[in-house]
């Protein structure tokens, strides 16, 4: 189990049946990033592998 599996199961424990749109999503992560610069880097891969989910592989 990796450390951020918690917060994972959190997130899910406490807001699991809510429904969220993608504007919404990001917004929350542009507020992070904006309270914790220093999470840029990781929250920018996060938010590009969410946007190529449905990309087809290039191999």
């Amino acid at each position: 189990m990796y450390f951020t599996d918690r917060g994972i199961e959190e997130l899910s424990e406490r807001r699991g049946e809510e429904s969220v749109t993608i504007d919404w999503l990001a917004e929350r992560l542009r507020e992070f990033v904006d309270m914790n610069p220093e999470f840029e880097t990781p929250v920018e891969r996060l938010a590009t592998w969410l946007a190529r989910l449905d990309d087809e592989d290039e191999d």
